[in-house]
């Protein structure tokens, strides 16, 4: 299934998946997905996430969704860059997400990381989402 925005996709399955307390989700496999799950279990909003292959040899990624006292570690979790409008930003001008109790994911030359990365290397470039 060809997907217009697979980045968009994965980050409503993780809100899907919180609402309804899931514990783990399954995500279709790329290394741009992995990147920025890599920089959410890094900042703590998520627990784990493991490559899965099923018998037809199609890789999916499962998700280890992170709750605290029964709520979601994750309150909000939202697309600004889409692909019919790409968000870039300088690094002294990168947006603080609730004064910086938030984070912002960013794309940069030198791979995907989040705001307080991209301002301590003095790099900018594309908001991926952000998260609360």
């Amino acid at each position: 299934m060809n997907l217009v925005d697979p980045i968009g996709d994965m980050l409503t399955r993780i809100r899907n998946g919180q609402m309804r307390s899931l514990n783990k989700i399954n995500i279709p496999f790329s290394n741009f997905r992995i990147k920025i799950l890599e920089v959410l279990k890094k900042e703590g909003y998520i627990i784990d996430f493991y490559l899965d292959e099923n018998k037809d040899k199609i890789k999916s990624i499962l998700v280890v969704l992170k709750y605290y006292e029964g709520e979601p570690v994750i309150k909000e979790i939202k697309r600004v860059s889409k692909p019919g409008r790409r968000v870039y930003s300088r690094a002294i001008s990168i947006p603080k997400i609730k004064n910086g109790l938030g984070l912002a994911i960013l794309s940069t030359s030198k791979g995907v990381m989040s705001d307080s990365d991209a301002i301590k290397n003095n790099l900018g470039g594309e908001i991926i989402c952000r998260v609360f």
